[in-house]
């Protein structure tokens, strides 16, 4: 009996290069048009990410007889006060970091004469010396800070759409369950997909936030016993930071350790890079991977390069919400389609990849122990030891 032949396979529409190619164009101008809103996606993607993390608290107290608007409108004004007073806070912050500054002029100015003077003698031209000079103005790196932050309207504006996304989303969030249920019927694999985003999202920010409170207390009465002008700010920086992978740490040390050179010269400045790197150590690299997990997924290259890229496109929110971010158009291009799911190990799932990995090891030893039993022993040595 012969085989019956195979089916053919469909050809694709267009060549691969064309494919790549047409699929770089469209992420370009989607970056291009993400970045243009960039003032209503920033707080409409956090208000989802909170809401993602606050839903099973709202659903609990349901459980226990609250009712659900109830339950729905205190974790709305709760969430929405914790966020209002940090900012609050951070608005402080940065007031008192302009009161700071003008005290220590002296010596800001007197610390860019040094370093111009040195570009000098290295061979850099006058008016590279003056930039670098001029960035040592304590009035334009608050200007700058400032710049970061957004002026009052804009902090005000995204205030107002985290707010009525909140409620909107709070409102809406008792019919997910059944959105769930019916789309699952018609896209099982992009329930499964977006239920594992959610997860995985809420996992990461509460635990992140969590360890980032922690770090940025105990970064805050460390400063205070070395006597860091400006340690409450700097706290909150380190918390801040806590949510930028890899390079928030940098980020964070550098102001103290900048302050803290003015007032203590080079011993204060050894032992916030000490306790700083130790603390970052043992929170990021020790802590926050147990309590984390897998749900994260992405891999230190893809994280480090996603931080970048959001940062370009959506300021330094971008950064914050880099995971997230990543999370989302992973779920959306990879995990919802099953013909795509081979890319998830390039991503950075290890899933798949450990019994490899463990095989492969134990090959290793194994080759090593064939390769110590073959070689000869040593003149004057005795078999066995």
């Amino acid at each position: 009996m012969e085989p019956e032949p195979l089916a053919p396979t469909p050809r694709p529409l267009f060549p691969r290069g064309t494919t790549v190619l047409l699929a770089l164009a469209g992420g370009t101008v989607a970056a291009f048009g993400i970045a243009s809103i960039r003032g209503i996606f920033n707080p409409m993607f956090l208000a989802l990410v909170l809401t993602i993390c606050v839903s099973p608290v709202r659903h609990w107290m349901h459980r226990r007889g609250i009712p659900r608007g109830l339950a729905t409108g205190s974790t709305i004004v709760v969430v929405f006060g914790l966020l209002a007073g940090f900012v609050a806070v951070l608005l402080g912050a940065l007031a008192q970091f302009g009161s700071l500054l003008p005290q220590f002029a002296p010596q800001i100015q007197q610390l860019g004469a040094n370093i111009s003077s040195g570009l000098e003698r290295l061979g850099f031209g006058s008016q590279q010396v003056e930039a670098v000079l001029s960035g040592f103005d304590p009035g334009r790196i608050v200007n700058f800070l400032g710049g970061l932050l957004g002026n009052i309207t804009d902090i005000v504006a995204a205030l107002v759409i985290i707010l009525t996304l909140l409620i909107l989303m709070g409102m809406e969030g008792s019919q997910t369950s059944a959105l769930l249920k019916l789309l699952n019927h018609h896209h099982p694999h992009m329930v499964a997909a977006f239920n594992i985003y959610g997860a995985s999202v809420r996992r990461y920010m509460v635990a992140t936030t969590v360890l980032g409170i922690v770090q940025g207390l105990f970064n805050w009465i460390t400063l205070l016993i070395l006597q860091v002008p400006g340690a409450l700010l700097w706290g909150l920086l380190s918390f801040i930071c806590s949510f930028i992978p890899n390079i928030g740490y940098f980020i964070a040390i550098i102001p103290p350790l900048f302050f803290g050179f003015l007032t203590g010269g080079w011993p204060t400045v050894i032992a916030v890079i000490v306790i700083y790197g130790v603390v970052n150590s043992v929170i990021q690299s020790v802590i926050q991977p147990k309590y984390v997990g897998n749900a994260v997924a992405l891999s230190e290259t893809l994280t480090f390069v996603s931080v970048l890229f959001w940062a370009v496109v959506l300021g330094p929110m971008g950064a914050i919400l880099a995971v997230p971010l990543t999370l989302l158009v992973r779920t959306i291009i990879l995990d919802s389609d099953p013909s795509m799911a081979w890319w998830r190990p390039i991503t950075g799932d290890r899933t798949e990849l450990v019994p490899i990995l463990k095989e492969e090891d134990e090959q290793i030893r194994a080759r090593r122990r064939r390769a110590r039993r073959a070689s000869p022993p040593l003149p004057g040595s005795v078999p066995g030891v």
